[in-house]
């Protein structure tokens, strides 16, 4: 029974909480905004990070959970920024392309992929794009990649050897240069040079790629890489290697070949710490890990001042609530209504305060992000989490807030209660 009752007296504070809502309608107004601005935060930043973290890390496995990158310089939201006399590995020599061949011939190795990029103009008749990226790669590519070419083909290794002028076009640049006709075949202009349409990249839609330029929204091209060395002007000295091993549980024995050849070819001294980086896949989660979790943060506290703001419109609104019903309540207790009655009440008044306030920053951010989710690349979706911690966080405002304005409810005299007009 005293659940039962318990349980109807939550009803009746409800209802009241909905009555005082009507007779208050600016203050309930500015309460249920303050907590529904909280709420949205927390639910919007929480479904664009849990769409961004799934399509990051879908990026991540379509390149292999064993595959690594070899880089001049390492990666991190704390790495150096400062000068060379203060930042070592800003002194790190580039790598080379002899380095991507001795890779590449390690029997532990299945692809070694060379990868530069640039700038450059696209023609074909009388259309015309100015500052398209271009990526050139050796032969490999694809297998560190994860698109695919259709239709079409990639280019060969001895395409990639004799500097071929062919090129490879992603699916969006290929609709803006030939519309709906077919591409292959067709004769372009790179940098007013004569190159041969010989595929169309399909790129998957990634958060990673998105934000680097590769993703499917933008016009590239792609080249082999001694083809953009010989004919586009591009430096071969700065590119990065990524590096697939064959052996997908070998990926800790590969690097320290990998490591082992690379000192050994820059003559480091054993004494001398590496000139180079090598960043798995694991590396690049946990660097996305700390850049999303600092900015879940900033979300965090902006959220919290939104409940500080609705929490103060709590106070208020429950204080007037206490002084307008002060000989209602006067009345309970003369009926028998302990102290842990009114307490209570007056809590689940507060807390449906807050809990209308945080329906309306949930359905808000669930509609964020179905219109992220529309707009981008990115699969935003509400995590059932961010929903718990939302409703939660609500409902604790409510309690907190409302403690002060329940306990003085609870402390009230029934006989001064009652002679109050």
């Amino acid at each position: 029974m005293r659940i039962w009752s318990r349980f109807l007296t939550a009803l009746e504070g409800v209802g009241i909480a909905l009555d005082a809502i009507r007779s208050n309608k600016v203050r309930a107004a500015l309460t249920i905004m303050g907590v529904a601005v909280g709420v949205f935060v927390v639910v919007g930043m929480g479904a664009a990070i849990h769409g961004i973290s799934a399509s990051f890390e879908s990026d991540v496995n379509e390149m292999g959970a064993s595959t690594f990158m070899v880089r001049r310089r390492g990666i991190g939201i704390n790495s150096c920024d400062g000068t060379d006399d203060t930042c070592a590995d800003r002194r790190n020599p580039p790598v080379t392309l002899a380095e991507w061949r001795l890779i590449k011939e390690l029997p532990s190795v299945a692809a070694a992929v060379p990868m530069f990029f640039g700038g450059m103009s696209v023609k074909y008749h009388d259309r015309n794009l100015n500052g398209v990226n271009y990526e050139a790669y050796g032969h490999q590519w694809l297998e560190t990649d994860g698109g695919d070419i259709a239709p079409g083909r990639n280019f060969t290794e001895q395409e990639n050897t004799a500097a071929a002028m062919v090129a490879i076009l992603n699916d969006t640049l290929a609709k803006q240069m030939f519309g709906d006709s077919d591409p292959i075949g067709k004769t372009v202009q790179l940098n007013e040079q004569s190159f041969q349409v010989i595929g169309v990249y399909q790129a998957t839609a990634g958060f990673l790629k998105t934000m680097d330029g590769r993703g499917p929204d933008r016009p590239k091209v792609i080249v082999p890489l001694e083809t953009a060395r010989r004919h586009l002007g591009a430096s071969g000295r700065w590119i990065m290697l990524t590096v697939k091993p064959r052996d997908p549980n070998n990926r800790a024995g590969v690097m320290d070949e990998v490591t082992a050849i690379m000192r050994s070819h820059r003559g480091l001294r054993p004494s001398q710490p590496n000139n180079f980086a090598l960043v798995g896949q694991d590396r690049l989660m946990e660097v996305f890990d700390q850049l999303f979790g600092a900015i879940f943060l900033v979300g965090l506290t902006l959220s919290a001042v939104g409940l500080l703001v609705g929490g103060v419109g709590v106070v208020a609104i429950m204080m007037i609530s206490v002084t307008e019903r002060t000989r209602e309540i006067g009345v309970r207790k003369a009926l028998g209504a302990t102290r842990g009655t009114i307490l209570w009440q007056f809590l689940v008044e507060a807390a449906t305060l807050t809990s209308i306030g945080a329906a309306v920053g949930l359905a808000l951010g669930t509609l964020l992000a179905m219109a992220i989710r529309a707009a981008t690349p990115i699969p935003a979706s509400v995590p059932m989490s961010a929903v718990v911690a939302a409703l939660g966080a609500s409902a604790l405002t409510g309690i907190l807030f409302g403690m002060a304005p329940a306990a003085r409810a609870a402390r009230l005299d029934p006989v001064e209660a009652l002679r109050h007009e």
